[in-house]
């Protein structure tokens, strides 16, 4: 071993641990539950007994009965009348809201999401990078009435979209691999690439074409082109997409006709707001 290498070990035994950042006495951790008892709405949970919120939750019966109370008063949760059940309220929605009056990001690719709509008809997507998904933060439905259906807020794993895997590219590889590290590898359908080693090579594909395209990897009968937002860096701040049914369109043709529209409004949202060019 080099006198380098040794150095290099040395250093990393003594490194010490990261500290949980829950256990800073800034942590409140009522505030966590509070976020807990919401959380337990994910998914197909649309209404619930305070039995099953606490459950959910994973919490006792007394703290979720008291945060379910102060949710019901201060109106994010309400009682479903003629039942036990709970169930959220539209007031929730104010965050979306907010957020997205308050995202510039969005604002800036508005006009390129609602040009890709217009002129291809098919649905556009903006998403950004969460952890290691990717959410749909706008969305603009094509002219058909079957569109791939997705809602704004909608999760999806970041190395299974193309959106996704199109920001992975333009990432560190220390970033991607933390990425990979932390991403569900259990597939959402029987096409869904799940193998490390083929992950990473389809994100270097997208990295020397400057698009990722997908097909039936998230949902069936989908297929997706996306691109990525960079900032003044080239690191990718967000992608863009489009979503085409299989019964309308081919991969070939998607890759012929639609990668050219997200590469571009993907290089003009980066120099609208960041004076940076993404290929």
């Amino acid at each position: 071993m080099s006198e380098a290498s040794g150095k290099t070990v040395a250093a990393d035994a003594g490194a010490k641990p990261k500290a949980d950042p829950r256990e800073s006495s800034l942590f409140v951790g009522s505030t966590e539950k509070t976020f807990q008892i919401l959380h337990a709405f994910d998914g197909p949970h649309r209404q619930m007994p305070l039995s099953e919120i606490a459950k959910a939750a994973n919490l006792d019966r007394s703290a979720a009965q008291r945060l379910v109370y102060t949710l019901e008063v201060l109106g994010y949760l309400r009682r479903v009348h003629g039942t036990r059940n709970y169930a959220l309220t539209p007031k929730l929605l104010q965050f979306s809201y907010n957020y997205q009056r308050a995202n510039e990001l969005i604002e800036k690719a508005f006009p390129y999401l609602l040009d890709i709509s217009r002129s291809v008809g098919e649905t556009a997507n903006l998403q950004e990078l969460d952890g290691a998904e990717i959410v749909f933060v706008a969305r603009f439905p094509g002219k058909h009435l079957v569109n791939i259906e997705f809602m704004v807020g909608s999760r999806l794993p970041a190395y299974y979209t193309a959106s996704g895997t199109a920001i992975l590219s333009r990432l560190s590889e220390e970033e991607r691999e933390d990425i990979l590290a932390r991403t569900d590898l259990r597939p959402l359908t029987p096409f869904t690439i799940c193998d490390p080693d083929r992950l990473r090579a389809r994100v270097r594909e997208a990295g020397e074409k400057g698009y990722a395209l997908l097909t039936n990897e998230a949902v069936m009968g989908d297929i997706s082109v996306g691109a990525a937002i960079t900032d003044e860096h080239g690191r990718a701040v967000a992608g863009i997409s489009i979503s085409v049914p299989a019964t309308r369109w081919t991969p070939e043709q998607v890759e012929q006709e639609l990668a050219r529209h997200v590469q571009v409004a993907a290089a003009s949202i980066s120099v609208h707001k960041f004076g940076s060019y993404s290929r």
